[in-house]
């Protein structure tokens, strides 16, 4: 069998290229290399080789996190360049990196949501009515970005100030988010046309962190996270459908990740990830090994997909 040649790209040049860059090289020690002609490619300084390289090569496989990798930057360059890729193109990956754009289809969709108001650089007295409408503790998150950058829990109106100005350093639209206590979910949806949900995954930050924040997701041993999730096969069921709606309401492709939090009066959706972490340990292969997907054949997996959705057959071609 002819060998794919595949373009493994990560790095880039966000605030996640740290992670970006070791991801790849977890993925690229994953990869069947009798199935696979690798060659890698950083955006930071790459990009005029993969250009050049175009013509010669069978599929992408993005491992990008962040601005120019999650926003449809590189999808729209991979499209002009006719090179197939895992995930969702430009659309979907547009909207779901801005979560203000994302929470409001999701509301269309019948999807709940925490309440929430937005905050613009050059609003000014919203203390009080923030805290009027939405009470303490309060979410302070970046309209766009991931990996929780930026993002804070306020509990005391007087770190309000401190929180936006961190906010603020990431995006010029915050998200000001009523804060639920619960049990944090996530589920992976991967398929074309055919999607199916994976089995939920409940995530237990350290008692170290407030929430499940920068940190707590790439430190080794900050957190647990079980899966199965122990929930009630009913909430189960629950959380699936919600992962499946956002996926099409966010007009996505391929695979995502939708994050949740389980709470007495409902369950709520807080995102949607359109490049998952992908590392063997990452919350999306470990949803897939429990529904019998080894890490090389979630790899192998995204790939077909890749190429399925950018077939003739498909109209993407």
């Amino acid at each position: 069998m002819k060998k794919l040649t595949l373009a493994l790209i990560s790095g880039g040049i966000s605030s996640e290229r740290e992670v970006s860059l070791s991801s790849g090289d977890q993925v690229f020690e994953a990869l069947d290399k009798e199935r696979y002609d690798i060659r890698r490619y950083d955006p930071k300084s790459d990009l005029p080789r993969l250009v050049q390289d175009a013509p010669g090569i069978d599929a992408a496989l993005i491992i990008l996190h962040g601005p120019y990798g999650e926003d449809g930057t590189i999808q729209g360059m991979l499209d002009l360049l006719g090179i197939p890729y895992q995930g969702s193109g430009v659309l979907g990956s547009a909207v779901a990196m801005n979560k203000l754009v994302s929470k409001q289809l999701y509301e269309k969709a019948g999807i709940p949501v925490p309440a929430y108001i937005v905050l613009q650089r050059h609003d000014t007295d919203v203390a009080g009515t923030t805290v009027e409408r939405l009470g303490l503790p309060l979410v302070v998150k970046p309209a766009s970005g991931g990996s929780s950058i930026g993002m804070s829990i306020v509990r005391e109106i007087d770190r309000l100030a401190a929180a936006l100005e961190k906010g603020f350093e990431y995006d010029d639209t915050l998200i000001l988010e009523e804060f639920i206590e619960g049990t944090e979910l996530t589920v992976g949806v991967i398929g074309n046309r055919d999607l199916e949900a994976l089995p939920v995954i409940e995530i237990v930050p350290d008692e170290r962190y407030e929430f499940f924040d920068y940190e707590a997701k790439y430190t080794a041993g900050a957190t647990r996270e079980i899966c199965p999730a122990p929930i009630p096969d009913s909430l189960a069921q629950q959380a699936q459908s919600y992962a499946l709606m956002a996926h099409r309401a966010l007009f996505l492709e391929g695979y995502s990740r939708t994050d949740m939090i389980a709470a007495e009066k409902g369950l709520f959706v807080l995102e949607t990830n359109t490049i998952p972490g992908m590392t063997a340990t990452s919350l999306f292969p470990q949803s897939a090994a429990a529904a019998g997907m080894s890490f090389r054949q979630v790899l192998d997996r995204l790939i077909e997909l890749g190429m399925e959705a950018h077939s003739p057959e498909h109209g993407k071609a």
